[in-house]
C-alpha cells in the first residue's frame, strides 16, 4: 500500500532540469525510466553540453578530446542501454610536447633520458630525494603539492607551465585540491618503477584504451535525448533559464523563471547552469552567500578547428603542450579516434585549445586572427611537414569551461553549499552546477545520483562526487564494458 502510494506520488512530480550537458541529460533518463514527468530547458540549439558533437567540413568532430571510462556501475550501465554495440575501441596515443621534444606517456626511460639528458635526470632525482627527506607536511597550493610529491625539478618541467595556460594563473595561487583529485596516486618511484620493469599494472590516469559512440562523444548524449523524448519528456532547446523562483518562507522551490519572463511551476527544479548564476538568480540572498558566490569564477575556452590536407600527421589522440613559447595547451587529432567520424575524407581535422577570461585580449579577437595564431603555433612545433596545406578553420568559443580552483575557493564553496541545503528541492549537478571540475562519467553519476535522491528518497551526498574519491580510470578496457 505504501509503495503503491509513493510511486503514485513520484509519477505525478514534475521535474524541471536546467541544461542538456551530461548531467541534467542522465538525470532525466533516470526520472522518465521511473514515470517521473521532466522538463528539461537548454539555451543553446544543442544537446550534449560541452561533451557534445557535430559536423564540419564533412566529418564529425568533439569539443575537444573526451573519451569514456569508469568503473561505476551506474555509469556503465547508462552507457551500455544507450550506445549498445554502437562504439570504437580506441588505442590511446598521448604525449607531451616540451622544448621541441616528444615525451612517451606512460614514462620510457630511454625516451626521457634522451630528452632531457642525464644532468636533468639527476637533478630531478636529487630533488625528489631532498623533498622525501624534508617533506612540506601541509601542502596549501598545487604548486606544493606537486613538488612535494615530485621534487621542485620535476615540477617545473612537467606541471608549471600547462598549468598556467589551463588555470591563467600561477601555480602558487591554485589550490592543493586540484592535485588531490586529479594525481593523487602517482609517484615518481611507481613511475620509474614501471618504466624499468615494463609493469602493466599502470597507473590509473595511464589508460591504454577507450570506448568511444560511433559518430563522437556527443552520440551518447543525443541517443539519451531521444530517449527522453520517446517516454514523454519534453526537452527545450533555445530556451534559456534566467533563475529559480522560490518561496522564502519555506525555503521551497516553485518553478523556473525563462529569459523571456514565462514561469514554468515544477516540484523539483535540478540545475546545471554555474552555479554562480544560480546563486545571484534569487532574491533576497543573504550579504555574505552572495559575497562568495562573487569570488568563484571560471575560465574559458577557445577552440580552433584546422583541416589539414593529410591522412597521416600524426599518431597520437591528443598532445598536451607545455611549451611556453606558443600559448596553446592541448592538440586533438580526431582522424586517430574513430573511422565512424572521418568516412571517407582525405583530409584530417586538429583542434588547436586556448584558454582564456573574458577579460583577456584573445577571447576578443576576430576569428580569423585566432586561427591564424593557431596556425602560426602549430607550424612552430614542427608536428607535420610545413608543406602540408592547411585549408580551412573554424573557431568556437566555449565560456565558463573550467571552475578555477583559487587557493580559498572551498570555503566560499562551503558557504554556497549550505545555503542551498536550506532549499528541500534544489538539487545542483554538474560540472557547472557543483564547480567542480567533472569528466562526464562524474557528471553522469551526478544526475543519476540526483534522481535516486528524488524517486527512491536515497540521501546521497553529491557534493561528494569527485572529491576525495580516486580518479575514475582503470588500466583494462573491461571495467567499460561490464
Amino acid at each position: 500500500m505504501y509503495l503503491a502510494t509513493y510511486l503514485k506520488n513520484v509519477q505525478s512530480m514534475k521535474v524541471v532540469i536546467i541544461g542538456t550537458g551530461p548531467a541534467g541529460l542522465s538525470c532525466a533518463y533516470a526520472l522518465v525510466k521511473k514515470g517521473v514527468a521532466v522538463e528539461l530547458y537548454e539555451s543553446s540549439p544543442f544537446v550534449g553540453g560541452m561533451s557534445r558533437s557535430f559536423d564540419l567540413w564533412e566529418q564529425r568532430v568533439d569539443m575537444g578530446p573526451h573519451r569514456f571510462y569508469s568503473k561505476e556501475k551506474h555509469v556503465n550501465q547508462f552507457f551500455n542501454e544507450l550506445v549498445k554495440e554502437e562504439f570504437t575501441i580506441v588505442n590511446r596515443l598521448t604525449r607531451i610536447h616540451y622544448r621541441n621534444r616528444f615525451f612517451q606517456y606512460p614514462l620510457k626511460l630511454g625516451n626521457v633520458f634522451r630528452n632531457l639528458g642525464p644532468l636533468t635526470i639527476a637533478h630531478i632525482l636529487w630533488d625528489y630525494l631532498k623533498q622525501k627527506i624534508k617533506p612540506n607536511k601541509n601542502p596549501v597550493t598545487f604548486e606544493d603539492w606537486v613538488t612535494n610529491r615530485f621534487g621542485k625539478k620535476l615540477f617545473e618541467t612537467f606541471f608549471k607551465s600547462y598549468s598556467e595556460k589551463l588555470w591563467g594563473i600561477p601555480c602558487s595561487k591554485i589550490d592543493a585540491n586540484w592535485a588531490a583529485q586529479r594525481i593523487k596516486t602517482l609517484s615518481l618511484f611507481g613511475a620509474i618503477k614501471h618504466a624499468i620493469l615494463d609493469n602493466k599494472d599502470k597507473h590509473k590516469t595511464l589508460v591504454d584504451e577507450f570506448v568511444y559512440p560511433n559518430g563522437g562523444t556527443g552520440a551518447l548524449y543525443e541517443k539519451c535525448a531521444d530517449f527522453i523524448r520517446t517516454n514523454g519528456g519534453t526537452i527545450h532547446l533555445n530556451t534559456a533559464v534566467k533563475s529559480v523562483f522560490v518561496d522564502e518562507a519555506g525555503k521551497i522551490a516553485k518553478g523556473v523563471v525563462l529569459v523571456n519572463g514565462t514561469t514554468i511551476e515544477a516540484d523539483h527544479v535540478i540545475s546545471t547552469m554555474p552555479l554562480t548564476q544560480l546563486i545571484k538568480g534569487f532574491e533576497g540572498v543573504p550579504a555574505h552567500v552572495a559575497t562568495a558566490a562573487g569570488q568563484l569564477y571560471f575560465r574559458n575556452t577557445i577552440l580552433v578547428y584546422l583541416e589539414v590536407k593529410s591522412t597521416d600527421l600524426f599518431a597520437d589522440n591528443w598532445i598536451y603542450v607545455h611549451s611556453s613559447e606558443v600559448r596553446h595547451g592541448r592538440i586533438t587529432n580526431f582522424r586517430n579516434w574513430s573511422p565512424s567520424l572521418y568516412k571517407d575524407a582525405k583530409s584530417s581535422i586538429l583542434c588547436v585549445e586556448f584558454w582564456a577570461f573574458e577579460e583577456n585580449e584573445i577571447w576578443n579577437m576576430k576569428d580569423e586572427v585566432i586561427s591564424a595564431l593557431a596556425i602560426k603555433e602549430i607550424r612552430s612545433l614542427s608536428i607535420f611537414p610545413e608543406e602540408i596545406p592547411i585549408e580551412r578553420t573554424h573557431v568556437l568559443r566555449i565560456p565558463k569551461s573550467y571552475p578555477v580552483y583559487e587557493i580559498g575557493y572551498q570555503e566560499h564553496l562551503d558557504i554556497l553549499e549550505n545555503y542551498l541545503s536550506e532549499f528541500s528541492n534544489i538539487t545542483p549537478i554538474g560540472r557547472y552546477g557543483a564547480f567542480k571540475y567533472n569528466n562526464q562519467d562524474h557528471s553522469i553519476l551526478m544526475g543519476i545520483l540526483a534522481a535516486e535522491n528524488i524517486t527512491d528518497g536515497s540521501k546521497i551526498n553529491l557534493w561528494d562526487i569527485n572529491t576525495d574519491t580516486e580518479y575514475q580510470e582503470e588500466g583494462s578496457i573491461k571495467d567499460v564494458l561490464t
